[in-house]
């Protein structure tokens, strides 16, 4: 897999970021990213072990985190995150609002309880990881960042249920960067593409044991499961042109958050050479 960068063009030394669903993929990048330039993270989801894991990445690189188990689909807890984070620490610069999840059954076949997960999970957690924050910001006065991340998905409009979230999640940063043009905080909108990540665990078992065999392993797939990482090591790295690899969304993100006030990267698409539809 790719390494994560040892450093950001500016250091985040000093300064305190949040990220959610960070007990895997996207998140777990993003989060040891930014704790090895030196950002105080607290790490939120849903997976304390892996959580550890990359508590004890990131203090080894000589940085600090801590890890949150929270369920970002009750706003209190997304709430009692950024309270304890700026409670340890005095401050918030950096909002990673991560956590995602996608169920992609046709409409006609789907599952409401499963578009309200979707629903909760990759809208309302983020509107609250937003507000949260922002008035966080305000409250100590950072020159901050709020980091949402959409997809790719977002750019079709027959995307299904799943990619109608990520379009509400373009549009809610679109709106909140109009809302903070008068402060200085920035809002960023990344965009992944298909990244080797447990994101498709809900998906179809035989068209993720598809990209198993393709990186030839042999390994079980089961709906709703985790795949252990070695498998996503090995997928990125023999299928590359078809999956991109976690550490290139958080170097896209310790770039985009590491420019100065007056420069707003509003919009990232960060995906591999050939595209899935997602």
């Amino acid at each position: 897999m790719t390494e994560t960068a040892s450093s950001s063009p500016a250091s985040l030394r000093g300064k305190t970021a949040i990220v959610t669903g960070a007990s895997s993929g996207i998140g777990r990048a993003i989060a040891e990213a930014l704790g090895a330039a030196g950002a105080h993270v607290f790490l939120a989801g849903r997976t304390a072990a892996s959580m550890d894991a990359s508590v004890k990445k990131i203090e080894e690189s000589g940085g600090r985190a801590q890890c949150v188990t929270a369920d970002v689909r009750d706003p209190a807890q997304v709430r009692a995150l950024v309270d304890a984070a700026v409670k340890e620490t005095g401050r918030l610069d950096v909002m990673v609002n991560n956590a995602g999840v996608s169920f992609p059954a046709p409409i006609l076949e789907g599952d409401p309880e499963e578009w309200r997960t979707m629903l909760e999970t990759n809208v309302l957690a983020l509107l609250v990881g937003c507000q949260a924050a922002v008035r966080a910001m305000r409250a100590c006065g950072a020159a901050g960042h709020v980091v949402n991340i959409s997809s790719i998905a977002a750019q079709r409009r027959d995307s299904g249920v799943y990619g109608a979230t990520k379009h509400a999640v373009d549009a809610i940063s679109a709106t909140l960067r109009k809302e903070l043009e008068e402060d200085p905080i920035r809002v960023v909108n990344v965009m992944p593409g298909a990244i080797a990540t447990n994101f498709a665990r809900n998906f179809d078992p035989a068209f993720v044991a598809g990209f198993v065999k393709m990186a030839g392993l042999d390994v079980e797939v089961k709906p709703g499961e985790r795949l252990p990482d070695e498998v996503f090591e090995k997928l990125s790295n023999d299928l590359s042109q078809l999956l991109g690899d976690p550490a290139d969304v958080a170097n896209a993100v310790l770039y985009a958050i590491s420019q100065p006030p007056h420069v707003n990267i509003a919009d990232i698409v960060i995906r591999p050479p050939k595209q899935l539809d997602l």
